[in-house]
């Protein structure tokens, strides 16, 4: 089991990262509240991590705090929410966001994330409910987000790309993205796009 990467941060295309430690590259995927706190390229990180391996693969997960690993490791547990839901989940909202969602039975707010549909969101409320009351993370405060711009001419690419690998459809993300381009000479970076996107869906 990896629990812990720490190292060079070499490349970062939300949601895939390359990580260098002592000369070895890992690919690890990390939801987009992490990916929005991380430093800029060459910069040292270190993020608690959870391995799954398979089959046919074997996919390391990143995360910028233990209690949105806690989560994580919480939600892959239900039947039918795999990593990929579980990360979209938590790139969509914050871990203090989701359990108030649980604590408030908010299926309405869940199932504005991509790949939750309505009885995902009843089961999750269902099943996460007991195990959030006594969970260390539903006290934890609040994480400053802070984009991290890539910069470049490609910024509404890379943000409807990151939108997309979050399971939203092409057509979607690029709908979510153009609603936050208000003045296109003075574009934000990329993950602040991401970010207010997902804030926007949230919120309706």
């Amino acid at each position: 089991m990896i629990g812990r990467i720490r190292g060079t941060l070499l490349e970062k295309q939300a949601p895939l990262l390359l990580i260098d430690v002592q000369g070895v590259g890992y690919e690890i995927q990390v939801s987009l509240n992490t990916f929005f706190e991380l430093p800029e390229i060459d910069q040292l990180v270190c993020l608690y991590t959870h391995f799954v391996v398979r089959e046919d693969a074997q996919h390391l997960y990143g995360f910028g705090d233990d209690s949105e690993r806690l989560l994580f490791r919480e939600l892959i547990k239900i039947s039918g929410v795999g990593p990929k839901l579980a990360l979209a989940i938590l790139s969509g909202m914050t871990t203090q966001e989701f359990v108030r969602c649980v604590h408030g039975n908010d299926s309405a707010t869940l199932v504005r994330l991509p790949g939750v549909g309505k009885k995902t969101a009843e089961r999750l409320l269902i099943e996460m409910r007991d195990r959030l009351d006594n969970w260390a993370g539903a006290a934890d405060a609040g994480r400053a987000t802070s984009a991290s711009g890539m910069g470049g001419n490609n910024v509404v690419q890379e943000a409807e790309s990151g939108l997309i690998a979050l399971g939203y459809k092409p057509q979607e993300a690029q709908r979510m993205i153009s609603a936050q381009v208000t003045d296109k000479d003075k574009l934000p970076a990329s993950e602040e796009l991401i970010r207010l996107a997902l804030k926007s869906v949230v919120k309706k």
